[in-house]
């Protein structure tokens, strides 16, 4: 994992072929208020192993352009030489190095003067050795790649070379990318087609022609404004937006007519038809017919009873799954799961630096983000499956009211199960404590985090996740006793984390699913689940990603795998989910089904508990920013923008 930025200035950029509103070149925005060691700060809490920039220089002469890397010659003085324009373009990496077996400091810089920062995982699509790099790897794969400037296909038609396109629409896995590629005078950027990468730009405008790209906001908002803006909260939260998901370049050329450096960004078709299907989220079965409904009905109750006898007599199939003699809809998901959290844990070589000082009995290489859920639980589950028994597992809990927050309760009923099911390996329930009226400067960092989402819904999950993924907190005295008066201090070493989200867009988990589901029925169901899939990149994804890697931790995502994705939507609808059963058995019905399969009957009937509620951060924002709950409901509170009203913690 890597932070990873770029700094644009001295080209004269057009936006207007984006298919999108990209803030208007005549809108106005705050002047850029952070330092170049601002930037690299919050990169490299990202990165923490290795932080680096490059400077390419762009220099224009006669209609020619000329590249090189920064020689101490400021391009002040290049300009200052007749009909000489000269642009500079800022590469930054900061590395968190968790594959290969040689150290690798990004941005890196081919033979061929191509440079790449790259934020992301390569799971499939290409085939890797266990112990290979997957940024080098990349690196190497884009430097053979046409380079006309031309071609959105996979292939050049007129070269047969692969294009820069076809090969990020290869990748399995989530990433964002900033590449160069010099044989053509090409900035190539984006991040994949469900946004699991942080990539935030700032468009130029009328009075900031500065055009970045970032993974991070470096400085909060509210660190930054003056006391008018405190008050109103304007200024920076209108800086950065989150990068649509998608593949841009932008080709450097010369105008003509005055001789500057010119650039048109366009917006280029996916070249993976299978991900373009995903990403459009049409379902073929989506409204049963009454003989639909009765068969799924008829499965239903048989399965629960199989599924009661296999806990005792069936035996594990080669997947670790307990399948019955058909293979239903449930096993299937069960075994497509199980494969994507292998890929995400299991099938590479470790960098070895990430175990350097820690002796091989403690160290942990995977964790899980855990409220004791249906997800997490499933997490927990499939990951003891894939990881080497010798290893603990650390399950990361955060509450906000001690022992009385609903998730710490339930991680702790949680942990019971999974030693139940899972009695020979070592569990680990991380309990995290935080208090609310504590966290000022950590509020106010947070609130940088969650930039450019803005309100008290974004704040409390951001604060939850970022506590969470700390890992700091504290364990049972041996891992036995849950006595809260026999706890010793602990901090999880893990650096990959294995988060639930994705789970209730595709399985229908959310309260306003079951609204549409009244109000439209099947179809209008469909339609809410395939808009939560459709903006998961702006309202969820780039902000977890952001308050997780802060930490200097990996968040990886089981069930946005593409695989996995692919197959839940291939389902018939009411076999992932029935909303007309109650509330913890129609629900997300497909997962909990697969929850019985891992012998999970406790989580399989928990109704969905949001993080923000479940650790109770909720509770304790809305008396602190609105007097109480009832003030804070009634104003709506987890939609109100934090820079509408001023914030107690400013």
């Amino acid at each position: 994992m890597c932070g990873i930025a770029l700094i644009v200035s001295g080209i004269r950029i057009d936006t207007s072929w984006l298919p999108f509103d990209s803030t208007s070149s005549t809108r106005k925005t705050e002047k850029l208020l952070f330092s170049l060691d601002d930037l690299k700060a919050a990169l490299r809490r990202r990165g923490p192993d290795s932080v680096c920039a490059k400077k390419l220089l762009l220099q224009s002469e006669e209609n020619l352009i000329s590249s090189f890397t920064d020689d101490g010659v400021s391009s002040s003085e290049r300009d200052n030489a007749d009909g000489i324009h000269t642009a500079k373009l800022h590469f930054f990496g900061a590395t968190l190095q968790l594959r290969g077996i040689n150290p690798l400091v990004q941005p890196l810089v081919d033979a061929s003067g191509n440079f790449l920062v790259y934020n992301g995982e390569i799971f499939g699509g290409f085939d890797l050795e266990s112990n290979c790099n997957d940024t080098e790897f990349l690196m190497r794969t884009l430097g053979e790649c046409c380079s006309c400037g031309s071609c959105s296909a996979g292939h050049c038609v007129e070269c047969g070379k692969s294009s820069v396109v076809g090969v990020l629409c290869t990748i399995k896995g989530p990433w964002a990318i900033i590449y160069w590629q010099d044989s053509s005078r090409t900035l190539w950027f984006g991040r994949d087609g469900f946004g699991r990468r942080s990539l935030l730009v700032h468009w130029p405008t009328e009075d900031d022609s500065t055009f970045l790209l970032s993974s991070v906001s470096p400085v909060s908002p509210v660190q930054l404004a003056t006391e008018d803006e405190t008050l109103n909260r304007i200024g920076c939260f209108g800086y950065w937006e989150e990068l649509p998901c998608g593949i841009y370049s932008l080709h450097v050329d010369v105008s003509k007519s005055s001789g500057y450096l010119v650039a048109q960004v366009k917006m280029h078709e996916y070249a993976n038809s299978m991900l373009t299907e995903l990403i459009k989220w049409d379902r073929i079965s989506v409204e049963p017919s009454s003989e639909d409904l009765k068969t799924c009905s008829h499965k239903l109750s048989k399965g629960q009873l199989s599924m009661h006898l296999a806990s005792s007599e069936s035996v594990p199939n080669e997947t670790g799954s307990v399948q019955s003699s058909i293979p239903g809809p449930a096993h299937i998901l069960l075994d497509a799961l199980k494969e994507s959290v292998l890929r995400r844990t299991s099938l590479y070589t470790v960098y070895q630096a990430v175990t350097s000082g820690i002796r091989q009995e403690e160290f942990v290489p995977v964790a899980i983000l855990f409220s004791g859920g249906l997800d997490s639980m499933i997490l927990a589950a499939l990951l003891d499956k894939c990881l080497d028994p010798n290893y603990e597992i650390d399950l990361l809990n955060v509450s906000f009211d001690g022992h009385l927050a609903p998730d710490r309760q339930s991680a702790k009923a949680g942990l019971s199960e999974l030693r139940r099911v899972a009695p020979s390996r070592k569990w680990r329930l991380v309990e995290i404590d935080a208090d609310l009226s504590d966290l000022v400067f950590e509020t106010s960092h947070v609130v940088s985090l969650i930039n450019p989402a803005n309100t008290y819904m974004d704040l409390n999950i951001g604060m939850a996740l970022w506590l969470a993924s700390g890992g700091n907190g504290w364990v049972s005295d041996a891992n036995i006793s849950d006595n809260d008066h026999a706890r010793i201090k602990y901090k999880s070493n893990a650096k990959i984390l294995l988060v639930g989200s994705g789970a209730d867009e595709q399985c229908a988990g959310y309260g306003r699913h079951r609204t549409s589901y009244r109000r439209g029925s099947w179809l209008g169901l469909h339609e809410e689940m395939r808009l939560d899939m459709q903006r998961i990149w702006r309202r969820n994804l780039g902000r977890d990603d952001r308050c997780i890697a802060d930490n200097g931790k990996e968040a990886r995502f089981p069930f946005l795998d593409e695989d996995v994705i692919r197959l839940l939507l291939n389902m018939p609808l009411w076999e992932v989910a029935n909303l007309d059963q109650p509330i913890g058995v129609g629900d997300k019905k497909i997962l909990r089904e697969v929850a019985k399969l891992l012998g999970l009957y406790e989580a399989a009937v928990l109704p969905k508990r949001a993080i923000q509620f479940g650790s109770r951060i909720a509770r304790e924002s809305n008396r602190k920013n609105f007097g109480s709950n009832r003030a804070a409901n009634q104003a709506s509170a987890g939609s109100v923008r934090i820079n509408n009203r001023k914030s107690s913690f400013c």
